[in-house]
Protein backbone atom coordinates (compact mmCIF):
# COMPACT_ATOMS: atom_id res chain seq x y z
CA UNK A 1 0.00 0.00 0.00
CA UNK A 2 0.99 3.57 -0.76
CA UNK A 3 1.07 4.46 3.04
CA UNK A 4 4.32 2.82 3.33
CA UNK A 5 5.77 5.79 1.71
CA UNK A 6 5.08 8.10 4.46
CA UNK A 7 7.98 7.01 6.02
CA UNK A 8 10.12 8.57 3.26
CA UNK A 9 8.48 12.02 4.06
CA UNK A 10 10.25 14.30 6.19
CA UNK A 11 9.62 14.88 10.09
CA UNK A 12 7.41 17.89 11.27
CA UNK A 13 7.23 19.77 13.86
CA UNK A 14 4.14 18.91 16.73
CA UNK A 15 2.36 21.48 18.54
CA UNK A 16 3.42 21.52 22.37
CA UNK A 17 1.68 19.02 24.32
CA UNK A 18 -1.44 19.27 26.83
CA UNK A 19 -1.95 16.91 29.19
CA UNK A 20 -2.25 14.06 26.92
CA UNK A 21 -5.87 12.26 26.08
CA UNK A 22 -5.55 8.72 26.57
CA UNK A 23 -6.08 7.01 23.15
CA UNK A 24 -5.35 3.27 21.66
CA UNK A 25 -8.39 1.99 23.58
CA UNK A 26 -10.37 0.36 20.89
CA UNK A 27 -11.54 -1.93 22.58
CA UNK A 28 -12.26 -1.66 26.68
CA UNK A 29 -11.37 -5.72 27.55
CA UNK A 30 -7.96 -5.13 27.47
CA UNK A 31 -5.62 -3.13 29.91
CA UNK A 32 -7.94 -2.31 32.50
CA UNK A 33 -9.45 0.09 30.22
CA UNK A 34 -12.93 -0.98 31.03
CA UNK A 35 -15.41 -2.75 33.33
CA UNK A 36 -15.12 -6.39 33.39
CA UNK A 37 -18.35 -6.64 36.00
CA UNK A 38 -20.31 -5.68 32.85
CA UNK A 39 -20.21 -6.52 29.64
CA UNK A 40 -21.85 -5.16 26.42
CA UNK A 41 -22.84 -5.78 23.02
CA UNK A 42 -20.15 -4.30 20.17
CA UNK A 43 -19.33 -4.64 16.59
CA UNK A 44 -15.68 -5.42 15.87
CA UNK A 45 -13.31 -5.72 12.92
CA UNK A 46 -12.12 -8.92 12.37
CA UNK A 47 -10.32 -8.51 9.22
CA UNK A 48 -10.85 -8.24 5.11
CA UNK A 49 -14.37 -8.23 4.73
CA UNK A 50 -15.26 -9.93 8.52
CA UNK A 51 -16.79 -7.92 10.80
CA UNK A 52 -18.34 -9.89 14.62
CA UNK A 53 -20.86 -9.07 17.06
CA UNK A 54 -18.99 -9.77 20.53
CA UNK A 55 -19.31 -9.28 24.22
CA UNK A 56 -17.37 -7.30 25.52
CA UNK A 57 -15.82 -5.17 28.77
CA UNK A 58 -18.31 -2.03 29.02
CA UNK A 59 -16.12 1.35 28.92
CA UNK A 60 -15.36 3.50 32.27
CA UNK A 61 -14.03 6.36 32.92
CA UNK A 62 -10.29 7.13 31.96
CA UNK A 63 -9.43 10.86 31.84
CA UNK A 64 -11.40 13.49 34.02
CA UNK A 65 -13.06 15.29 30.87
CA UNK A 66 -14.57 11.88 29.98
CA UNK A 67 -18.68 11.02 29.78
CA UNK A 68 -19.67 7.87 29.41
CA UNK A 69 -23.24 7.20 27.27
CA UNK A 70 -25.56 4.19 27.07
CA UNK A 71 -26.39 3.78 22.73
CA UNK A 72 -29.87 4.44 22.01
CA UNK A 73 -28.86 4.87 18.08
CA UNK A 74 -25.68 4.04 15.54
CA UNK A 75 -25.73 3.63 11.84
CA UNK A 76 -23.10 2.39 9.12
CA UNK A 77 -21.08 4.93 7.13
CA UNK A 78 -20.18 4.24 3.86
CA UNK A 79 -16.76 5.33 5.24
CA UNK A 80 -17.22 2.52 7.11
CA UNK A 81 -16.75 0.13 4.05
CA UNK A 82 -13.07 1.21 3.64
CA UNK A 83 -12.38 -0.24 7.19
CA UNK A 84 -14.73 -3.64 6.22
CA UNK A 85 -12.41 -3.66 2.93
CA UNK A 86 -9.36 -3.24 4.60
CA UNK A 87 -7.69 -0.25 2.98
CA UNK A 88 -7.63 1.79 6.16
CA UNK A 89 -4.33 1.46 7.84
CA UNK A 90 -3.92 0.07 11.23
CA UNK A 91 -6.93 -1.45 12.07
CA UNK A 92 -6.46 -4.35 14.55
CA UNK A 93 -8.30 -7.57 15.17
CA UNK A 94 -11.10 -6.95 18.04
CA UNK A 95 -11.02 -2.98 17.41
CA UNK A 96 -14.89 -1.38 18.09
CA UNK A 97 -16.35 0.28 15.30
CA UNK A 98 -18.78 3.17 14.66
CA UNK A 99 -18.35 6.92 14.19
CA UNK A 100 -21.87 7.81 14.21
CA UNK A 101 -24.13 7.67 17.21
CA UNK A 102 -26.29 9.35 19.68
CA UNK A 103 -27.22 8.36 23.22
CA UNK A 104 -27.77 9.05 27.02
CA UNK A 105 -25.41 10.21 29.77
CA UNK A 106 -24.76 7.81 32.13
CA UNK A 107 -21.45 8.91 33.80
CA UNK A 108 -19.30 11.89 33.81
CA UNK A 109 -15.60 12.52 35.04
CA UNK A 110 -14.92 15.06 37.31
CA UNK A 111 -14.38 17.73 34.99
CA UNK A 112 -17.09 16.85 32.56
CA UNK A 113 -19.21 19.74 33.68
CA UNK A 114 -21.86 20.73 30.78
CA UNK A 115 -23.81 17.48 30.58
CA UNK A 116 -25.53 15.37 33.42
CA UNK A 117 -26.94 11.99 33.99
CA UNK A 118 -29.69 11.07 31.59
CA UNK A 119 -29.14 13.93 28.97
CA UNK A 120 -30.19 12.95 25.18
CA UNK A 121 -27.04 13.74 23.35
CA UNK A 122 -25.09 12.90 19.93
CA UNK A 123 -21.54 12.57 19.58
CA UNK A 124 -19.34 14.11 17.20
CA UNK A 125 -17.61 11.80 14.79
CA UNK A 126 -14.57 13.29 15.57
CA UNK A 127 -12.50 14.08 18.26
CA UNK A 128 -11.76 17.38 19.56
CA UNK A 129 -9.94 19.02 22.43
CA UNK A 130 -11.56 22.29 21.95
CA UNK A 131 -9.05 24.27 23.18
CA UNK A 132 -5.78 23.75 20.24
CA UNK A 133 -5.53 26.37 17.66
CA UNK A 134 -7.68 24.91 15.05
CA UNK A 135 -10.60 23.71 17.70
CA UNK A 136 -11.01 27.59 18.56
CA UNK A 137 -11.24 28.79 15.14
CA UNK A 138 -14.12 25.64 14.57
CA UNK A 139 -11.93 23.80 12.38
CA UNK A 140 -12.08 20.75 14.40
CA UNK A 141 -11.47 17.91 12.09
CA UNK A 142 -8.04 19.43 12.67
CA UNK A 143 -7.35 19.30 16.69
CA UNK A 144 -3.69 19.02 17.26
CA UNK A 145 -4.63 17.30 20.77
CA UNK A 146 -6.75 13.81 19.83
CA UNK A 147 -4.25 12.02 17.69
CA UNK A 148 -0.83 11.28 17.99
CA UNK A 149 -0.30 8.40 15.54
CA UNK A 150 2.60 9.29 14.03
CA UNK A 151 1.72 7.55 10.31
CA UNK A 152 -0.62 9.88 9.60
CA UNK A 153 1.44 12.92 11.20
CA UNK A 154 3.89 12.51 8.73
CA UNK A 155 1.34 11.20 5.61
CA UNK A 156 -0.60 14.41 5.95
CA UNK A 157 2.54 16.96 7.34
CA UNK A 158 0.24 17.76 10.51
CA UNK A 159 -2.24 16.61 13.04
CA UNK A 160 -5.59 15.52 12.33
CA UNK A 161 -8.47 14.70 14.94
CA UNK A 162 -8.97 11.66 16.51
CA UNK A 163 -12.28 9.64 15.59
CA UNK A 164 -13.90 6.92 16.98
CA UNK A 165 -14.16 3.93 15.83
CA UNK A 166 -12.11 4.24 12.29
CA UNK A 167 -8.39 2.60 13.66
CA UNK A 168 -5.22 3.41 15.18
CA UNK A 169 -4.40 5.52 12.53
CA UNK A 170 -7.08 8.21 13.95
CA UNK A 171 -5.98 7.92 17.24
CA UNK A 172 -7.48 4.36 18.11
CA UNK A 173 -10.99 4.95 19.89
CA UNK A 174 -13.21 2.59 20.44
CA UNK A 175 -16.50 3.40 18.12
CA UNK A 176 -20.43 3.37 19.15
CA UNK A 177 -21.55 0.35 17.29
CA UNK A 178 -21.70 -0.87 20.90
CA UNK A 179 -24.42 -0.20 23.85
CA UNK A 180 -22.13 1.92 25.47
CA UNK A 181 -19.40 4.23 24.55
CA UNK A 182 -16.39 6.46 26.15
CA UNK A 183 -16.54 10.22 24.64
CA UNK A 184 -13.55 11.76 25.50
CA UNK A 185 -13.70 15.66 26.00
CA UNK A 186 -17.33 15.17 26.35
CA UNK A 187 -18.09 18.90 27.13
CA UNK A 188 -16.62 19.69 23.66
CA UNK A 189 -17.59 16.25 21.95
CA UNK A 190 -21.34 16.06 22.64
CA UNK A 191 -24.32 17.75 21.73
CA UNK A 192 -27.63 17.85 23.63
CA UNK A 193 -30.34 16.57 21.81
CA UNK A 194 -34.12 18.90 22.66
CA UNK A 195 -37.04 16.22 23.19
CA UNK A 196 -38.79 17.63 19.58
CA UNK A 197 -35.81 16.00 18.08
CA UNK A 198 -35.80 12.11 18.33
CA UNK A 199 -33.14 9.94 17.86
CA UNK A 200 -33.84 8.94 14.50
CA UNK A 201 -32.93 12.77 13.74
CA UNK A 202 -30.46 13.59 15.68
CA UNK A 203 -28.23 10.72 15.64
CA UNK A 204 -27.09 11.80 11.55
CA UNK A 205 -25.94 15.41 13.51
CA UNK A 206 -22.97 12.87 14.15
CA UNK A 207 -21.45 12.86 10.80
CA UNK A 208 -23.41 12.75 7.36
CA UNK A 209 -25.97 16.12 7.93
CA UNK A 210 -22.40 18.14 8.71
CA UNK A 211 -20.28 16.57 6.43
CA UNK A 212 -22.49 17.49 3.49
CA UNK A 213 -23.35 20.93 4.86
CA UNK A 214 -19.74 21.48 4.40
CA UNK A 215 -18.98 19.98 1.03
CA UNK A 216 -21.71 22.50 -0.42
CA UNK A 217 -20.61 25.81 1.97
CA UNK A 218 -16.88 24.61 1.48
CA UNK A 219 -16.90 24.29 -1.97
CA UNK A 220 -19.03 27.74 -2.54
CA UNK A 221 -22.30 26.52 -4.11
CA UNK A 222 -24.35 29.61 -4.61
CA UNK A 223 -27.48 31.27 -6.34
CA UNK A 224 -27.76 30.54 -9.74
CA UNK A 225 -25.16 27.69 -9.29
CA UNK A 226 -25.15 24.37 -11.48
CA UNK A 227 -23.76 21.64 -9.51
CA UNK A 228 -22.74 18.21 -10.48
CA UNK A 229 -22.49 15.58 -7.24
CA UNK A 230 -20.39 12.61 -7.97
CA UNK A 231 -22.05 9.09 -5.57
CA UNK A 232 -25.93 9.25 -4.87
CA UNK A 233 -25.35 7.47 -1.13
CA UNK A 234 -26.52 9.89 1.76
CA UNK A 235 -23.62 12.07 1.77
CA UNK A 236 -24.48 13.18 -2.40
CA UNK A 237 -28.38 13.04 -1.19
CA UNK A 238 -27.90 15.59 1.15
CA UNK A 239 -25.51 17.58 -0.34
CA UNK A 240 -27.92 17.67 -2.92
CA UNK A 241 -30.73 18.97 -0.69
CA UNK A 242 -28.51 21.64 0.75
CA UNK A 243 -27.47 23.05 -2.44
CA UNK A 244 -30.98 23.64 -3.82
CA UNK A 245 -31.14 25.28 0.11
CA UNK A 246 -28.17 27.17 -1.01
CA UNK A 247 -29.51 28.77 -3.96
CA UNK A 248 -28.21 25.87 -6.84
CA UNK A 249 -30.53 26.02 -10.39
CA UNK A 250 -29.82 23.10 -11.12
CA UNK A 251 -28.47 19.72 -9.53
CA UNK A 252 -27.31 16.90 -11.39
CA UNK A 253 -26.69 13.47 -9.41
CA UNK A 254 -23.88 10.67 -11.16
CA UNK A 255 -23.60 7.12 -10.07
CA UNK A 256 -24.08 3.64 -11.53
CA UNK A 257 -23.52 -0.15 -11.41
CA UNK A 258 -24.94 -1.44 -7.92
CA UNK A 259 -25.20 2.32 -7.32
CA UNK A 260 -27.81 2.91 -9.98
CA UNK A 261 -30.83 2.59 -8.40
CA UNK A 262 -30.00 5.20 -5.91
CA UNK A 263 -30.30 7.80 -8.61
CA UNK A 264 -34.11 6.83 -8.58
CA UNK A 265 -33.83 6.96 -4.70
CA UNK A 266 -32.93 10.50 -4.64
CA UNK A 267 -34.62 11.44 -6.96
CA UNK A 268 -38.05 10.77 -5.28
CA UNK A 269 -37.14 12.26 -2.50
CA UNK A 270 -35.67 15.40 -4.20
CA UNK A 271 -37.72 15.75 -7.02
CA UNK A 272 -35.60 18.50 -9.24
CA UNK A 273 -32.63 16.50 -9.21
CA UNK A 274 -31.17 15.58 -12.59
CA UNK A 275 -29.19 11.98 -12.70
CA UNK A 276 -26.77 10.56 -14.82
CA UNK A 277 -26.04 6.83 -15.00
CA UNK A 278 -22.71 6.30 -16.08
CA UNK A 279 -23.20 2.91 -17.08
CA UNK A 280 -26.11 3.39 -19.40
CA UNK A 281 -24.57 6.35 -21.56
CA UNK A 282 -24.56 5.56 -25.05
CA UNK A 283 -20.91 4.17 -26.30
CA UNK A 284 -18.43 6.85 -27.01
CA UNK A 285 -20.06 9.14 -24.34
CA UNK A 286 -18.33 9.88 -20.85
CA UNK A 287 -19.83 11.47 -18.10
CA UNK A 288 -18.14 14.92 -19.15
CA UNK A 289 -19.47 14.73 -22.50
CA UNK A 290 -22.80 14.34 -20.89
CA UNK A 291 -22.31 17.09 -18.41
CA UNK A 292 -21.06 19.31 -21.28
CA UNK A 293 -24.06 18.69 -23.52
CA UNK A 294 -26.45 19.00 -20.59
CA UNK A 295 -24.74 22.55 -19.53
CA UNK A 296 -24.46 24.14 -22.61
CA UNK A 297 -21.28 23.19 -23.50
CA UNK A 298 -19.69 24.88 -20.66
CA UNK A 299 -20.22 22.29 -17.58
CA UNK A 300 -21.39 22.54 -13.98
CA UNK A 301 -20.36 25.55 -12.25
CA UNK A 302 -19.36 23.35 -9.14
CA UNK A 303 -18.44 19.66 -9.00
CA UNK A 304 -18.68 18.00 -5.69
CA UNK A 305 -16.95 14.55 -4.98
CA UNK A 306 -19.01 12.19 -2.63
CA UNK A 307 -17.90 8.77 -3.42
CA UNK A 308 -14.58 8.16 -2.74
CA UNK A 309 -11.07 7.08 -3.92
CA UNK A 310 -11.40 3.53 -3.26
CA UNK A 311 -14.33 3.39 -6.40
CA UNK A 312 -13.03 2.65 -9.77
CA UNK A 313 -15.17 2.89 -13.06
CA UNK A 314 -12.59 2.02 -15.42
CA UNK A 315 -10.60 -1.45 -16.10
CA UNK A 316 -7.16 0.06 -15.29
CA UNK A 317 -7.91 1.69 -12.24
CA UNK A 318 -9.48 -1.20 -10.85
CA UNK A 319 -6.56 -3.19 -11.27
CA UNK A 320 -3.98 -0.61 -10.16
CA UNK A 321 -5.93 -0.27 -7.05
CA UNK A 322 -6.16 -3.96 -6.70
CA UNK A 323 -2.17 -4.38 -7.07
CA UNK A 324 -1.73 -1.84 -4.82
CA UNK A 325 -0.41 0.26 -7.37
CA UNK A 326 -2.96 3.25 -6.14
CA UNK A 327 -4.37 3.52 -2.72
CA UNK A 328 -6.50 6.01 -4.04
CA UNK A 329 -7.97 6.16 -7.94
CA UNK A 330 -7.88 9.73 -9.52
CA UNK A 331 -10.57 8.82 -12.03
CA UNK A 332 -13.67 10.73 -10.59
CA UNK A 333 -11.26 13.85 -9.72
CA UNK A 334 -10.07 14.00 -13.40
CA UNK A 335 -13.80 13.73 -14.60
CA UNK A 336 -14.73 16.61 -11.89
CA UNK A 337 -11.96 18.81 -12.85
CA UNK A 338 -12.51 18.46 -17.37
CA UNK A 339 -16.59 18.64 -16.71
CA UNK A 340 -16.54 21.79 -14.78
CA UNK A 341 -16.58 25.44 -16.62
CA UNK A 342 -12.95 27.03 -17.49
CA UNK A 343 -12.65 28.89 -13.27
CA UNK A 344 -15.44 26.13 -12.22
CA UNK A 345 -15.04 25.20 -8.52
CA UNK A 346 -14.32 21.20 -7.54
CA UNK A 347 -14.77 20.02 -3.77
CA UNK A 348 -13.57 16.71 -2.81
CA UNK A 349 -15.58 15.33 0.18
CA UNK A 350 -15.33 11.36 -0.67
CA UNK A 351 -12.92 10.11 1.39
CA UNK A 352 -9.07 9.79 -0.06
CA UNK A 353 -6.52 8.55 2.44
CA UNK A 354 -3.24 8.74 0.77
CA UNK A 355 -1.47 8.90 -2.92
CA UNK A 356 -3.33 8.46 -5.81
CA UNK A 357 -0.47 6.43 -6.68
CA UNK A 358 3.00 4.73 -5.30
CA UNK A 359 5.33 7.43 -5.43
CA UNK A 360 7.66 5.09 -6.37
CA UNK A 361 6.06 4.62 -9.73
CA UNK A 362 5.90 7.14 -11.50
CA UNK A 363 4.09 5.67 -14.53
CA UNK A 364 0.81 5.10 -13.21
CA UNK A 365 0.36 8.76 -11.77
CA UNK A 366 -3.13 10.13 -14.11
CA UNK A 367 -4.11 13.16 -12.04
CA UNK A 368 -4.57 15.22 -14.65
CA UNK A 369 -2.97 18.40 -13.17
CA UNK A 370 -2.33 20.65 -16.83
CA UNK A 371 -6.54 20.43 -16.96
CA UNK A 372 -6.47 22.06 -13.28
CA UNK A 373 -4.05 25.00 -13.96
CA UNK A 374 -4.51 25.82 -17.41
CA UNK A 375 -8.38 26.14 -17.16
CA UNK A 376 -8.07 27.68 -13.53
CA UNK A 377 -10.15 25.06 -12.05
CA UNK A 378 -10.42 25.33 -7.73
CA UNK A 379 -9.59 21.92 -6.51
CA UNK A 380 -10.82 22.62 -2.73
CA UNK A 381 -9.79 19.76 -0.22
CA UNK A 382 -13.23 20.05 1.94
CA UNK A 383 -11.85 17.87 4.66
CA UNK A 384 -13.47 15.75 7.23
CA UNK A 385 -15.96 18.27 8.15
CA UNK A 386 -15.81 20.26 11.14
CA UNK A 387 -19.00 18.96 12.96
CA UNK A 388 -19.00 21.61 15.50
CA UNK A 389 -18.63 23.92 13.33
CA UNK A 390 -22.28 23.83 11.78
CA UNK A 391 -23.96 21.26 14.37
CA UNK A 392 -26.22 24.19 16.12
CA UNK A 393 -27.44 25.70 12.80
CA UNK A 394 -27.99 22.31 11.34
CA UNK A 395 -30.09 21.12 14.23
CA UNK A 396 -32.18 24.35 14.66
CA UNK A 397 -32.91 23.75 10.61
CA UNK A 398 -34.10 20.19 12.22
CA UNK A 399 -36.34 21.72 14.61
CA UNK A 400 -37.60 23.83 11.89
CA UNK A 401 -38.65 20.98 9.29
CA UNK A 402 -36.41 22.27 6.91
CA UNK A 403 -33.96 20.08 6.27
CA UNK A 404 -35.50 16.19 6.89
CA UNK A 405 -33.13 13.68 7.63
CA UNK A 406 -35.77 10.96 7.37
CA UNK A 407 -35.72 11.52 3.94
CA UNK A 408 -32.60 9.29 3.83
CA UNK A 409 -33.53 6.90 6.47
CA UNK A 410 -34.83 3.22 5.04
CA UNK A 411 -34.27 0.64 7.77
CA UNK A 412 -34.20 0.39 11.36
CA UNK A 413 -31.64 -2.91 12.58
CA UNK A 414 -30.70 -4.26 15.96
CA UNK A 415 -27.26 -3.90 16.95
CA UNK A 416 -27.44 -7.98 16.85
CA UNK A 417 -27.90 -8.41 13.24
CA UNK A 418 -24.83 -5.88 12.72
CA UNK A 419 -22.81 -8.67 11.25
CA UNK A 420 -25.33 -9.14 8.15
CA UNK A 421 -26.28 -5.45 7.77
CA UNK A 422 -22.54 -4.95 6.86
CA UNK A 423 -22.79 -7.49 4.57
CA UNK A 424 -25.90 -5.95 2.75
CA UNK A 425 -24.67 -2.39 2.93
CA UNK A 426 -21.43 -3.40 1.21
CA UNK A 427 -23.48 -5.06 -1.95
CA UNK A 428 -25.69 -1.82 -1.95
CA UNK A 429 -28.87 -3.63 -2.15
CA UNK A 430 -31.48 -1.89 -3.48
CA UNK A 431 -33.33 0.19 -0.94
CA UNK A 432 -30.69 0.03 1.79
CA UNK A 433 -29.69 4.06 1.39
CA UNK A 434 -28.95 4.60 5.13
CA UNK A 435 -30.06 2.67 8.36
CA UNK A 436 -30.83 3.38 12.26
CA UNK A 437 -28.86 0.81 14.95
CA UNK A 438 -31.33 0.75 17.34
CA UNK A 439 -30.04 -1.21 21.12
CA UNK A 440 -31.52 -1.95 24.37
CA UNK A 441 -31.27 1.08 25.13
CA UNK A 442 -33.06 2.68 21.78
CA UNK A 443 -36.84 4.08 22.52
CA UNK A 444 -39.60 2.46 19.86
CA UNK A 445 -39.23 4.18 16.64
CA UNK A 446 -40.47 7.94 16.49
CA UNK A 447 -43.63 8.54 14.23
CA UNK A 448 -42.17 8.96 10.52
CA UNK A 449 -39.17 6.58 11.14
CA UNK A 450 -38.84 3.55 10.44
CA UNK A 451 -39.78 0.07 11.64
CA UNK A 452 -37.17 -2.69 12.71
CA UNK A 453 -36.65 -5.05 10.42
CA UNK A 454 -35.40 -8.09 11.24
CA UNK A 455 -32.59 -10.21 9.30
Amino acid sequence: MAFSQAANVVDINLPHEQKPITENVPNYAADDRGDHSQTMKALTWQGKYSVKLVETAKPKIIDDTDVIIKITGSTICGSDLHLYHGVVPEMKKGDIMGHEFCGVVESTGPKATKYKFGDRVVASFQIACGTCYYCQRKLSSVCEQTNSNELANKLYGRRTAGMFGYSHFTGGFAGGQAEWVRVPYGDVNLLKLPDDVPDEKGLYLSDVLGTSWNAVVDTGVSEGDVVAIWGAGPVGQMAAEFSFLNGASRVILIDGGSGAWRLDFVKSRVAQVETVDFTKLPKGKSVTSQLKDMCDNRGPDVAIECAAGEYAQGWQHYFETLLGIETDTSELLNEMITSVRAFGRCGVTGVYAGYVCDPSITWCNHFNIGSLMQTGIRLIGNGQAPIQKYWHHLLKLIQEDTIKPLDMVTHRFDISDMEKVYASFNKREHGLQKVFVQTRHSAPPAPGAPKLTKL
